[in-house]
């Protein structure tokens, strides 16, 4: 049976968190991106042998069109002594997103069009803004953390992106277009900023793609 939990609820909180990772890299690109408006109900079963369920329902928000909003319901499982196999996480969105289609497709000949493969670091600045041309590559950072947040979180982590420290675009011979990211991640709990290292393939038809990631140590 699983029992009800508080909104407030901190575990209730982190399992939230990485559903909405989770779902930023299953749905993310350079045009849309979701971020968490209510957890509207949590509940918790602790399954033998197994480990702990989390049952959520979520009101998540567009970030480009705050006034859209779709419902999300997420089972989140973390297994019992699992620290190396990625949270369970099952994922139902009730609701139309707008089509991004469009942008999308613009956003990638735009970037097949440049002549040098686009850089840039600190996004957003030191004053929390982002330039309007960056911020399809700050959504597609969202999606690229999204995927090391699911990966990495546990019971008790709450990972948030806080910065884009660095992108390069990489030339590639496929249809793919790649971005080597180093993201800055704010982990809530014991208030630790991470650096890692994530490297993004994106294609309009396909989605979002992380073939590597890898955390990098303090020292580098």
């Amino acid at each position: 049976r699983a029992m009800e939990l508080p909104p407030g609820h901190f575990p209730a909180a982190r399992a939230a968190a990485l559903a909405v990772g989770y779902l930023r890299y299953l749905r993310g690109g350079p045009s849309s991106g979701l971020q968490l408006r209510e957890l509207r109900r949590a509940r918790l079963q602790d399954i033998d042998d197994v480990g702990h369920k989390y049952y959520l329902e979520l009101e998540l928000e567009d970030v480009l069109d705050k006034d859209r909003t779709v419902s999300c319901t997420a089972e989140v499982l973390y297994q019992l002594g699992s620290k190396s196999s990625a949270p369970d996480v099952q994922l139902t969105v009730q609701g139309e997103l707008r089509s991004t289609e469009e942008a999308d497709q613009e956003f990638y000949n735009r970037i097949r069009s440049l002549e040098k493969e686009l850089v840039a670091e600190n996004i957003p600045d030191s004053h929390g803004n982002v330039p309007p041309e960056l911020e399809p590559i700050h959504l597609l950072a969202w999606a690229a953390s999204g995927y090391v947040i699911w990966q990495n979180s546990t019971e008790n982590t709450k990972f948030h992106l806080a910065q884009v420290k660095h992108v390069k675009q990489v030339k590639r011979n496929d249809e793919d277009l790649q971005f080597d990211f180093v993201v800055l991640l704010h982990e809530m709990v014991s208030q630790e900023v991470l650096p890692w290292e994530v490297t993004l393939l994106w294609h309009p038809q396909r989605g979002a793609r992380v073939p590597q990631s890898r955390a990098m140590g303090a020292g580098s």
